[in-house]
């Protein structure tokens, strides 16, 4: 059974549709009108082996906010939908990825409590259209509406550009680990019971 999800919203500010294949192949179709957001969630569906499709219009005549951070919302929403109950999943998953002069490392937890660590200073202000403070904001959105731990880190690196990309290639790796079957249980992976 393929796990795969579509989730949609609308509000004054954004018109958001998401769909996502947590079994697919890197496939994507992604138009945000943000050129380089774009580009950061090509290489997340890419690297983690993601079918992906977000078609986005936001607001761009005030800025990108709400458009990045509105589409992490649905991201989160259709990461959770997509993984289910999360039975028989390794739910945990990190990577450390090397980009050029850049070293990023990415660990999730699909625990069903929300949490972003991010230690990340990237030395622009903007890469192309995208305000560099809302890669922060993308993945705080994802972590919460995901209902899942995210930390992210830039061991090395000084420019924005690979951090950036460094960090969306490492999530998408991360996020396929924590999401692979592990077939020596069938049932949620916690001694609670349930997540």
């Amino acid at each position: 059974m393929e796990r795969t999800a579509e989730c949609t919203r609308k509000t004054k500010e954004t018109d958001i549709t998401v769909t996502l294949n947590l079994d697919g192949s890197g496939q994507n179709d992604i138009s945000t009108g943000i050129g380089f957001f774009d580009h950061m969630l090509d290489g997340f569906a890419r690297h983690g082996l993601f079918d992906l499709t977000v078609k986005a219009k936001g607001d761009m005549h005030v800025d990108c906010h709400h458009t990045v951070e509105d589409t992490g919302i649905v991201l989160g929403q259709a990461i959770a939908q997509a993984a289910g109950d999360k039975a028989g999943i390794r739910r945990y998953g990190h990577f450390i990825l090397p980009m050029d002069e850049t070293l990023a490392l990415c660990a999730v937890d699909l625990s069903g409590r929300p949490y972003l660590g991010y230690d990340a200073l990237l030395t622009t202000e903007r890469i192309g259209s995208l305000d560099t403070e809302m890669v922060r904001e993308f993945f705080y959105a994802v972590s919460y509406s995901a209902m899942m731990n995210i930390h992210l880190k830039i061991l090395d690196g000084c420019n924005s550009h690979h951090m950036a990309e460094a960090m969306f290639k490492s999530f998408g790796k991360a996020l396929d680990m924590a999401t692979m079957a592990e077939p020596r249980i069938k049932e949620v992976w916690t001694t609670k019971g349930s997540l």
